[in-house]
């Protein structure tokens, strides 16, 4: 799924917006002040002035007509059916918010499935009740003990009553990478136990990335991420169909 499609992730990650109020005509601070972020401006045919906006969880482009007072909002495409929209809204709304979502799961408390060194890191938002993310944690094995992919699990409890206390007990682990992997391998014979008392330390773990999952608007597990050949981020929910593990996880 291509970054554009994988909406609503939150745009209020993104920082303040590109240009101020003061340096906007009349017309589109009108859109501003209704909600629009304005991101940058671009150049767009026939006199029309182009500004990528954030709005609703969403890229929007708008233009400015020649006389300065009204504005069209939506895709514009060429006489050979070029939408001339996109590659302003990837530059100024797509891609800022890609990085600042990859610096965002950077900075969770993710435990690693895999080699520090691998060249492919792969974050997935996942809770310890989760077939799904047992599922994938299987798919994933020959790329993850091969050294070519690290994945990096955020834990998250939203499945059953005990998944917070099980994520609990993995980031509390003495070896939390240790703990994961022997809980994903036993599968439904796991024996992993939630904490009853949780440390406030790893509480307040657990609450950041429930908090940065709620954000982002997902609502369920796993929620895959990754960057593709060309650096771009893409995402995947749920176990990926067989046929998908190569663009998530590249080459075997």
């Amino acid at each position: 799924m291509r970054l554009t499609a994988l909406l609503p992730l939150s745009l209020a990650l993104l920082a303040a917006p590109a240009l101020q109020a003061e340096e906007l005509p009349k017309a589109i601070q009108q859109l501003q002040a209704k909600g629009a972020e304005i991101k940058g401006s671009f150049d767009a045919p026939n006199g029309l002035r182009g500004y990528a906006a954030a709005y609703q969880n969403n890229g929007l482009a708008l233009y400015l007509t020649p006389d300065g007072k009204h504005v069209l909002v939506g895709s514009l495409f060429d006489e050979q059916g070029n939408d001339l929209s996109a590659e302003p809204l990837k530059k100024l709304v797509y891609a800022p918010m890609s990085q600042e979502i990859w610096a965002k799961m950077e900075k969770t408390s993710w435990i690693a499935d895999g080699k520090d060194d691998a060249p492919r890191k792969v974050y997935l938002f996942s809770d310890p009740n989760c077939p799904y993310c047992n599922m994938f944690w299987e798919q994933a094995r020959p790329w993850v003990e091969s050294g070519k992919v690290q994945l990096r699990h955020i834990m998250v409890g939203i499945i059953r009553a005990d998944s917070p206390g099980k994520s609990a007990a993995l980031l509390a682990a003495k070896d939390p990478a240790k703990a994961l992997h022997e809980h994903e391998k036993a599968g439904k014979a796991s024996t992993l136990k939630p904490l009853d008392q949780v440390p406030e330390a790893v509480q307040q773990k657990l609450a950041a990335n429930m908090a940065l999952m709620e954000e982002m608007g997902l609502q369920a597990t796993p929620a895959i991420f990754y960057q593709d050949e060309q650096g771009n981020l893409q995402n995947q929910q749920g176990a990926p169909r067989p046929e998908l593990l190569g663009k998530i996880l590249g080459k075997r």
